[in-house]
């Protein structure tokens, strides 16, 4: 279970900063300003905050005619227990017990469950495994998060998979370099 704590917290963090509204118990005082570079489709986001993950890879997509947000995807990646964390936002009125399914050309992931829902859309936000970003990143074209409705219809948001291993290997990169080391059990405080 302390894993999964420390993957969702990362997680939650990097969320923060696409979706303030989602952290029900965010700081009263704003996130500090996160360095953004932008890989192809992809943009790699690092805060300069102490985190055991202080960076993610993330693409947010948009309704061209209501200009809202319709689809968030962000990795962040743990270095001490060398993990990634998934979120995924998609809007509301959707079936909340079908959960989502992230897929490419090559690779289909298992249900995967949302955790909240917000005035901002749902969330699914969830340690996974290393084998699903590699899959992620070997697969061509366009990725798909594929939701049901609560009209029972199923729904492909689809986004870029361009420069995603890239920018991957950018993120991963960054957050070995800023990342905090968890405190080990028995060890004296730092001072």
């Amino acid at each position: 279970m302390k894993l999964s704590r420390v993957l969702i917290g990362g997680a939650a963090l990097v969320a923060m900063g696409s979706c303030a509204s989602f952290a029900q118990d965010a700081p009263e005082a704003p996130l500090p300003k996160p360095e953004i570079k932008t890989v192809e489709d992809w943009q790699v986001r690092c805060y300069p905050v102490q985190s055991a993950a202080p960076c993610d890879m993330f693409q947010e997509q948009g309704d061209a005619q209501t200009q809202r947000k319709i689809l968030t995807v962000s990795f962040s990646y743990v270095p001490s227990v060398d993990r990634h964390a998934l979120v995924v936002n998609v809007p509301l009125d959707i079936s909340i017990p079908k959960g989502v399914v992230l897929q490419t050309d090559s690779y289909k992931s298992p249900t995967l469950k949302y955790r909240t829902c917000t005035r901002d859309g749902c969330f699914v936000q969830t340690p996974v495994d290393n084998n699903l970003v590699e899959a992620v990143a070997k697969s061509s074209g366009d990725g798909k998060i594929n939701v049901v409705g609560e009209d029972g219809k199923t729904y492909a948001f689809k986004f870029s998979l361009k420069g995603f291993a890239q920018a991957h290997d950018d993120m991963v990169s960054q957050a070995k370099a800023k990342a905090t080391k968890p405190a080990q059990p028995g060890a004296a405080p730092a001072h």
